[in-house]
C-alpha cells in the first residue's frame, strides 16, 4: 500500500495505509499549544497552504460521515515495526593488530630469535604454497608485544634494525669481493668444478646446435678469408664478412642460453628466460649492420671502382666446403625444429614464425641464409670467370647484402614480438577459458589474458565471479550439520548472532581460497604451459 510520512516534533514514523494519502492527512491533526489547530500533510516550506486546503475539502466530509464512522467503529492501533540493524563497527589501528604474520617476517622485521616464537600462539593457516597445505602463523601483537620484551623499547629496536641493515650491506659488499677473489683463484689455478648443469645445455637441444654451429662458422670465416686475401673477389669478401657475422652471432646467442638458465632472484621473479630473446634480437641487429652492411660496401666500391679478379679455382674449392659445412649445420638445426614442433604440436612454419626457440630459428635462418649466398656468390663469380666482367661479382656481394638483410628483418621482427608478451593462440586461450567455465563454482569470467612469456611459458589472468552457494556448500559439506544445527538454535541474542557469522563466515572465506588454489593447480596439470596463474575474485 501507500506510506507517508509524518514527522512530529523530532520523531518520524512509517504507517502502512491502503487507502489515497489524503484521506489520512485529513484524519491526522495536531494541535500546537496556542490552541490553533494545524495539518501535517506536507514537509515543504509551502506545506502550510496546501494543509489549509486539505483541511477545508475534508470538514464538511467529517461532519457528516467521520462522526459516525468513530462512534460504530472502534480506532485500530499503530503497529511500528522496528528493524534491528547490527551496530556498524569502526576498524581502527588496534584492530589491524589481529593480523598474521609468518615467522619469517617476524625473525626479520622485529629482530627476535626462533626461540623467542616458540612462546607465543601458533596458529595453523592455509598455505598460499603448492608444496604444502598448512604454515604456521603468529598474531602481529604478539610478535610487537615480544619485539618490546626483548629489546625493551621502539628506539632500542629501530637502532637494531639499522644495525642489522648496516651488516648485511657490508655482507654484500664482502660477498662480491670473495667472489672476485675466487675466480682469481679458479684463473690461476685452474677449475677442477664438475661440469654444471649450465655447461651440460651445450651438448643437448639448441645448445648443441649453437655450439655446431660456432665450429663451423669459425673454420669457414678462416678460410674464405684467406680466399679473399688471394684473389680479391668481392663476392667472397662478403662471404667471409658472412661467416664472422655467423660467428659472432652465435657466440652471443650462446652467452643467451647460458644467462637464461639462471634461478629467479627477488629482483627477477620470473628468470631470465627472456635472455634467449634479447640475445637473437642482438643478433639479428648484428647481422644488419655487420654482414648486410658491410656487403652492400663492398658491392657498391666494386660497381664504382671495377678491378680485374684474379684465378678463382681456390674461392670454388672453398665454396664447395663452406656449402657442405653450412649444409650439414643446417640440417642439424632442422632436425631439432622439426623434434621440438612435434613436441608442441605444432607445423615447422609455425615453429619458426612464432619463434618459440629463437636460438634455434636464428641458427637456421643464418645457415639458410649461408647456403643461399654460397649460391649466389659462386654464381656470380661464375659469370665473371666466364664474361670478364667484374660487375658480375659486385653484384653478387649486393645480392648476398640484401639476403642477410631480409634475415635480419625477420629475426629483429619476431624477437621484439616475442619480448612485447604477445597473446597465446586464440584455440589454446578458448580451452584455458573452457575448463574454468566447466567447474561447478565459477559462474562466470571476465578480462582474460594470457601472455607468452617465452621459451613456451604462459602467464594466465582472469577475473572470476564465483557462485557462492557453492562454495558455502563445498565448506557445509566438510562440517558437522547436527553440531551445527546445535550451534544455531542456540543464538539468542545479536551478540551471539554476530559471533556464530563471524566465525563461519571466515572459514567460508578459507574454502574460497582454497578452491582458487585449486583452480590454479587444475589450469597448470592440464596446460603444462602455464606456469602463472593470477585469478582475481569479483
Amino acid at each position: 500500500g501507500w506510506q507517508v510520512s509524518m514527522k512530529s516534533g523530532s520523531l518520524s514514523y512509517i504507517l502502512p495505509c491502503n487507502r489515497l494519502p489524503v484521506q489520512l492527512i485529513s484524519q491526522v491533526r495536531v494541535y500546537t499549544s496556542n490552541g490553533q489547530k494545524k495539518d501535517l500533510g506536507s514537509e515543504d516550506t509551502n506545506g502550510s497552504a496546501r494543509g489549509e486546503t486539505l483541511h477545508k475539502v475534508e470538514t464538511g466530509r467529517q461532519d457528516t460521515t467521520n462522526a459516525g464512522q468513530k462512534q460504530s467503529s472502534p480506532k485500530q492501533p499503530i503497529q511500528v515495526k522496528v528493524k534491528a540493524v547490527l551496530k556498524k563497527r569502526e576498524y581502527g589501528p588496534k584492530y589491524t593488530q589481529n593480523n598474521f604474520i609468518t615467522g619469517v617476517r617476524a625473525i626479520n622485521e622485529f629482530c627476535l630469535k626462533s626461540s623467542d616464537l616458540d612462546q607465543l600462539r601458533k596458529i595453523k593457516r592455509r598455505s598460499p604454497h603448492d608444496d604444502t597445505e598448512t604454515f604456521t602463523v603468529y598474531l602481529r601483537s604478539d610478535v610487537e608485544a615480544k619485539s618490546l620484551e626483548v629489546w625493551g623499547s621502539p628506539e632500542a629496536l629501530a637502532r637494531e634494525r639499522k644495525r642489522r641493515k648496516e651488516a648485511e650491506i657490508k655482507y654484500r659488499e664482502n660477498l662480491f669481493r670473495n667472489q672476485r677473489l675466487l675466480w682469481e683463484y679458479k684463473e690461476f689455478f685452474g677449475n677442477t668444478k664438475p661440469r654444471s648443469s649450465t655447461a651440460a645445455m651445450f651438448f643437448k637441444g639448441p645448445g648443441k646446435v649453437v655450439m655446431v654451429a660456432i665450429c663451423i662458422n669459425g673454420l669457414n670465416f678462416f678460410f674464405k678469408l684467406l680466399a679473399w686475401v688471394y684473389t680479391g673477389s668481392a663476392s667472397m669478401f662478403s662471404e667471409a664478412i658472412h661467416s664472422l657475422a655467423d660467428t659472432c652471432n652465435q657466440a652471443l646467442l650462446a652467452l643467451g642460453i647460458s644467462q637464461s638458465a639462471r634461478t629467479p632472484d627477488p629482483s627477477h621473479p620470473y628468470g631470465f628466460t627472456n635472455m634467449r630473446y634479447i640475445a637473437s634480437l642482438i643478433s639479428g641487429v648484428g647481422i644488419f649492420m655487420m654482414g648486410a652492411g658491410l656487403s652492400w660496401y663492398h658491392g657498391i666500391i666494386g660497381l664504382l671502382h671495377p678491378h680485374p679478379v684474379e684465378s678463382l679455382l681456390w674461392a670454388y674449392c672453398i665454396l664447395a666446403g663452406s656449402l657442405v659445412s653450412e649444409g650439414a649445420t643446417l640440417l642439424v638445426a632442422i632436425n631439432e625444429i622439426r623434434r621440438s614442433a612435434r613436441a608442441k604440436g605444432l607445423s615447422f612454419y609455425q615453429y619458426v614464425v612464432q619463434s618459440r626457440d629463437p636460438s634455434t630459428n636464428v641458427v637456421l635462418l643464418e645457415d639458410a641464409a649461408a647456403v643461399l649466398s654460397v649460391a649466389v656468390a659462386a654464381t656470380c663469380m661464375g659469370l665473371t670467370s666466364l664474361t670478364g666482367n667484374p660487375y658480375y661479382d659486385s653484384v653478387g656481394s649486393l645480392g648476398v647484402g640484401t639476403l642477410l638483410g631480409t634475415v635480419s628483418a625477420f629475426l629483429i621482427y619476431t624477437n621484439t614480438e616475442a619480448l612485447l608478451g604477445r597473446s597465446i593462440e586464440p584455440e589454446q586461450l578458448q580451452r584455458l577459458t573452457e575448463l574454468l567455465e566447466s567447474d561447478p563454482v565459477v559462474r562466470a569470467i571476465h578480462d582474460v589474458k594470457a601472455t607468452d612469456m617465452g621459451m613456451s611459458k604462459v602467464r594466465f589472468k582472469a577475473e572470476v565471479d564465483f557462485d557462492g552457494r557453492v562454495v558455502t556448500r563445498s565448506y557445509l559439506e566438510k562440517q558437522d550439520i547436527e553440531q551445527l544445527l546445535q550451534e544455531i538454535q542456540q543464538v539468542k541474542t545479536l551478540e551471539e548472532l554476530e559471533a556464530f557469522m563471524l566465525k563461519h563466515g571466515d572459514n567460508i572465506i578459507d574454502t574460497l581460497g582454497a578452491e582458487v588454489d585449486r583452480l590454479e593447480k587444475d589450469l597448470k596439470q592440464r596446460n603444462p604451459d602455464v606456469r602463472h596463474v593470477d585469478l582475481e575474485i569479483l
